[in-house]
């Protein structure tokens, strides 16, 4: 195999615009074989502007069994990425799919099964982990030549979306067609960093508000608070609702603090450990002094196009990937947290209870508003999915 085939079940926002990037030779190790959605429209769209070459299916299995690709990007709903990504494997495919891994852990965690009995090489669009500020955050906090981690804050509310977004779709904000709201539509990305750079919490206590801001059935606005293995504390907030919004994510470390902001990332770095200061310190109001640069990168952040650069290269030379697929559900057991906490008001520990999350998900998904509308992926109580081998579109 000189160059991995292609096929991109789902071509809505993101499905299309990872099939123009492969198209357009942006990865030189793929070519764009074929493409996948049960809805006409984005198929006649993929007539007009994918290659004359380019396969269109309006049935995921069939384009799985054609012959004509060697992997796919599963870009759908999320309820269907876990038995999309099942069926790639089944039918000996490599797989990567969009963020989030799934809607709840245990699906995720079946999915993750699957995949290591498999030996196709399985990933997640975690974009963000090529952004050179968030890895050069993980190489300072991950050497430990800061000390300990001891808070981390996020405050990231530049998620801004109108009503008209959650109009755009019937399955949209939804815990029928799409699980959740800002946690698992917006903010993966931020959460799988959250726990990448600093590891995952042991309890969480969430307060997550459906439609404050929104004529929506899901959470548009969250405050979260969490404790970490060591004794660390940490707060996560977001919203779609705040303008301006806010993205900075802080770390406070025994030797000083990293502030990520505004394209930057300062270091305040302490001139003495400030739990030695703490326990040496013989003044009363004294405090270690701190010295303030802006940390220097490599500048890279090759986002959606480096993770699928690194995909072609861990199936055609054995490379490493940007994010293994099983890792997806380390950022989805801290929104299942996030979601189970509010739900029961009162804090939760990691790992949650899986099957009390299902219960408390039903629940929801039983009233929700808008699911016998459009093309259903409503889970049903066996855990099966509708129209889970055709694929439609994700916006």
């Amino acid at each position: 195999m000189n160059k991995v085939r292609m096929g991109i079940v789902g071509i809505g926002n993101m499905g299309s615009s990872h099939s123009k990037n492969i198209a357009a030779g942006k990865i030189p190790d793929m070519t764009l074989a074929a493409v996948c959605d049960i809805n006409p429209a984005r198929l006649e769209w993929a007539k007009k502007e994918l290659p004359e070459g380019t396969a269109k299916f309006s049935d995921a299995e069939t384009m799985m069994k054609s012959g004509l690709v060697d992997a796919v990007i599963v870009a759908t709903p999320h309820y269907l990425h876990p038995p999309l990504v099942e069926m790639a494997l089944a039918n000996h495919l490599h797989v990567i799919s969009e963020k989030p891994a799934g809607v709840y852990t245990k699906q995720v965690r079946e999915m993750n099964e699957a995949a290591a009995k498999s030996d196709k090489i399985f990933a997640v669009m975690f974009n963000q982990r090529t952004n050179c500020l968030y890895r050069k955050m993980k190489e300072i906090v991950g050497s430990g030549e800061m000390g300990a981690v001891k808070r981390t804050n996020w405050i990231i509310t530049d998620w801004y979306r109108p009503q008209c977004y959650y109009d755009s779709g019937s399955w949209r904000a939804t815990w029928a067609g799409e699980g959740g709201g800002v946690l698992l539509n917006q903010c993966p990305h931020n959460l799988d960093l959250w726990q990448w750079i600093c590891g995952m919490p042991q309890k969480v206590q969430a307060f997550c508000h459906n439609g404050k801001w929104h004529d929506i059935e899901v959470e548009d606005d969250v405050t979260a608070y969490v404790e970490y293995p060591n004794g660390a504390t940490g707060v996560f907030i977001t919203t779609t609702a705040d303008a301006p919004g806010t993205n900075r994510f802080e770390v406070t470390l025994e030797g000083g603090k990293l502030v990520c902001e505004n394209g930057k990332l300062l270091r305040y770095q302490l001139n003495v450990n400030e739990r030695e200061f703490c326990r040496t310190c013989k003044q009363a109001f004294g405090a270690p002094k701190a010295t303030c640069t802006e940390v220097q990168t490599d500048g890279k952040s090759e986002q959606h196009i480096g993770v699928l650069k690194a995909f072609a290269g861990a199936i055609l030379r054995g490379e490493p990937l940007i994010a293994s697929g099983t890792e997806g559900i380390n950022s989805l057991m801290i929104s299942n947290a996030m979601h189970l906490s509010s739900w029961l008001g009162k804090p939760v520990t990691l790992p949650i209870d899986e099957d009390l999350f299902w219960s408390e998900l039903q629940k929801r998904i039983a009233t929700s508003k808008r699911k016998k509308e459009g093309k259903s992926v409503v889970a049903d109580l066996r855990g099966s999915f509708h129209d889970v081998g055709k694929g439609g579109e994700k916006a």
